[in-house]
């Protein structure tokens, strides 16, 4: 079993920056990849950005060059640096573990970009 605990949520104006955070615990050996995906009411979940053990990152075209996902193996955690917003980022944004034995996720975190 794998635990997540999402923070850093909340409300951000356009253009501004803010940072997720996750931090696991549980059976972490067994983690391989982690990441963040968002969803909207409405809409189906989506990928943001991944990041394997061996620190190889995955980003949704959407947020490239904007969202910078990285990990710190020291603290079982996982981050997700967004700068420069905007409102179609607005979500609740979902930290993921992917182990040996299956997916796992954390309870979402709210994120609102808006003046």
């Amino acid at each position: 079993q794998v635990q997540l605990v999402e923070s850093g949520g909340g409300l951000v104006q356009p253009g501004g920056s803010l940072r997720l955070s996750c931090a696991a615990s549980g059976s972490i050996f067994s983690i391989y990849a982690m990441g963040w995906y968002r969803q909207v009411p409405g809409k189906q979940r989506e990928l943001v950005a991944t990041i394997t053990g061996g620190g190889t990152t995955n980003y949704a075209d959407s947020v490239k060059g904007r969202f910078t996902i990285s990990r710190d193996n020291a603290k079982n955690t996982v981050y997700l640096q967004m700068n420069s917003p905007n409102p179609e980022d607005t979500a609740v944004y979902y930290c993921y573990a992917r182990t040996v034995t299956g997916d796992y996720w954390g309870q979402g975190t709210q994120v609102t970009v808006s003046s």
